[in-house]
C-alpha cells in the first residue's frame, strides 16, 4: 500500500499539468498525447528484468502517475463537454464506471495463476499499455468536444458537425443556443490560471465546493478500507490462498455500485448521490467499528466486518466515486473549467496521499477505532453537500451560476449576466445555420 500512496503526487503534479495541456491542445489531442507516458512507462516495465534495473520501473511508475493524472482530468471534461444536457451526468460518470472496471481487470490478471506469479510480474506492470493501445486506434475517429470547438476555437461549423456525429441526427436548437449563451457570456475571456479562481469572488463557493468533496472523497477512508479487507478476511477465518479471491470481490463492488450510479444520477441527481453515499458509509463506519471492537468476543462479529466492507465500498461507489469526477464540468464555465479540474484533481491526489503516510498511524494508536475519523469526515461531507452544494440535474451553467450567485454575492444586489442585442443576433444566425 506504502508504494501505491507514494507515487500518487507524481498525479498530483499532472493533475496541474492535465488542465495546462488542455489550454494548449484540444481535449481529443491531449488524450492521445497523454499515451506517450503509458507506453514509455510499459516499456521500461517489461524490459526492466532483462535490464536487471529497479530504476527503470521506479521510472515506469512516474510515467502512468503521470498519464493517470491528465488522463482522470481531461477524460470527465471532454465527456462532460460532449454529452447533451439531459445526460450529461451518466456520460460523465462513465469514466468513473471504467476506472472501477479496470481496478477489478487489475485485480483479476494479478492473481497468481495468471501474471502475479514471480516469473510474470513485469508482464502485469506493462499490461496498462492494452487499453491505450486501444485508445489509440478507437480515439481518432471521435470529434472533438463540441463546447471546445464552438467556445475556445470560434468554430461554429466544426461545433455543429461534432454534435451531428455525437447525436446521429440534426442539432436541436436548444443545445446550440445554449453553447452560444455561454459563449457570449465567455467572449473576449482567456482560459483562467488555478491561482486567478482563488481572488475571484463569483466562483468562491463552486470552488469551495470542489475542494471539499474531491479532499472528502480521499479522506472518507475507501482506499484504507481495501488495505483493511486484508485483515478482516484473515480474521474471519479466509485461508491465506483465498484472500486474493476475496479481494476481487471488494473491487467487483465498486464496479458493480458505479454502474448502479451510471443508471440512477440522472433520475435522482447529484446531491441526492452524494448525501446519500456519504450517509450510509457514516452508518457503516459506525457498524465496523462495532465489529472490530466485539470481533474477539463473538464469533460471528468477523463476518459482520466483512460484510462492513463490501457495503462501505458499494456505498462509495454509488456517491463519491462516481459524482465527485463530474462536478467542474457543470460548475464552472469554459474558460475556468481547465483550472478548476487542476484544483480538484491535486486535492484528491494530496489527500490520499496524506491519507497514505497517516493511516498506519491511525492503526496503530486508535487500533479498532481507526475508522471513527472516516465517519466524521463523511458525516461532516454529507451536511455540506446538503447544505450548500445546489442540485444540477438538467440545469444549464447559467442555471446553476444564478443560483451560486446567491451564496457568492450574499446580502448584495443579485447581478444579471447581460443579453446583448449581439448575442441574440448571433443565437439567431446559428440556430438558422443549423436548421
Amino acid at each position: 500500500m506504502l508504494q501505491q500512496f507514494l507515487f500518487k503526487p507524481l498525479s498530483m503534479r499532472r493533475s496541474w499539468s492535465a488542465g495546462t495541456s488542455s489550454w494548449r491542445t484540444t481535449r481529443k489531442k491531449c488524450l492521445l498525447l497523454n499515451n506517450i507516458f503509458l507506453m514509455t512507462g510499459a516499456l521500461l516495465a517489461v524490459t526492466s528484468r532483462a535490464a536487471k534495473s529497479f530504476e527503470m520501473i521506479i521510472i515506469s511508475r512516474v510515467l502512468v502517475g503521470i498519464n493517470a493524472g491528465i488522463s482522470m482530468n481531461v477524460q470527465p471534461m471532454y465527456f462532460g463537454e460532449s454529452a447533451p444536457k439531459h445526460l450529461r451526468g451518466a456520460v460523465s460518470l462513465s469514466s468513473a464506471v471504467f476506472t472501477a472496471f479496470g481496478v477489478v481487470l487489475g485485480q483479476v490478471v494479478g492473481i497468481r495463476e495468471i501474471l502475479g506469479s514471480e516469473p510474470c510480474w513485469q508482464y502485469l506492470l506493462a499490461s496498462n499499455a492494452i487499453p491505450g493501445f486501444i485508445q489509440l486506434l478507437t480515439l481518432p475517429w471521435f470529434p472533438e468536444s463540441p463546447r471546445y470547438l464552438l467556445i475556445d476555437r470560434g468554430d461554429k461549423e466544426g461545433c455543429i458537425n461534432a454534435l451531428r456525429r455525437l447525436r446521429g441526427c440534426e442539432v436541436q436548437s436548444s443545445e446550440l443556443d445554449e453553447i452560444l449563451q455561454e459563449q457570449a457570456e465567455t467572449k473576449g475571456m482567456r482560459p483562467r490560471r488555478p491561482w486567478e479562481l482563488f481572488t475571484d469572488r463569483s466562483v468562491r463557493w463552486q470552488l469551495i465546493s470542489i475542494m471539499i468533496i474531491s479532499s472528502a472523497m480521499q479522506l472518507c477512508g475507501n482506499d484504507s478500507i481495501y488495505f483493511y479487507a486484508s485483515y478482516v478476511f484473515k480474521e474471519a477465518g479466509v485461508s491465506e490462498n483465498k484472500i486474493q479471491y476475496m479481494t476481487i470481490g471488494t473491487g467487483a463492488c465498486e464496479f458493480t455500485a458505479c454502474i448502479m450510479c451510471n443508471l440512477l444520477i440522472e433520475r435522482k441527481g447529484r446531491r441526492f448521490m452524494l448525501m446519500g453515499g456519504y450517509i450510509l458509509m457514516t452508518i457503516w463506519t459506525v457498524v465496523f467499528t462495532i465489529a472490530l471492537s466485539f470481533e474477539h468476543y463473538t464469533s460471528w462479529m468477523p463476518y459482520l466486518s466483512m460484510a462492513c466492507i463490501f457495503t462501505y465500498i458499494l456505498s462509495f461507489g454509488m456517491g463519491p466515486a462516481g459524482v465527485t469526477g463530474i462536478l467542474p464540468t457543470e460548475l464552472f464555465n469554459q474558460t475556468a473549467r481547465p483550472a478548476a479540474y487542476m484544483i480538484a484533481g491535486s486535492m484528491m491526489w494530496l489527500n490520499l496521499f496524506i491519507m497514505g503516510m497517516i493511516f498506519p498511524f491511525l492503526v496503530s494508536e486508535l487500533s479498532e477505532y481507526c475508522f471513527v475519523p472516516f465517519g466524521v469526515v463523511c458525516l461532516l461531507s454529507a451536511l455540506f453537500v446538503g447544505l450548500f452544494l445546489p442540485e444540477t440535474k438538467g440545469k444549464s451553467l447559467s442555471a446553476i451560476t444564478s443560483e451560486f450567485h446567491k451564496l457568492n454575492f450574499k446580502g448584495q444586489e443579485e447581478k444579471c449576466v447581460p443579453q446583448t442585442k449581439a448575442h441574440y443576433q448571433l443565437g439567431e444566425v446559428c440556430l438558422s445555420t443549423a436548421c
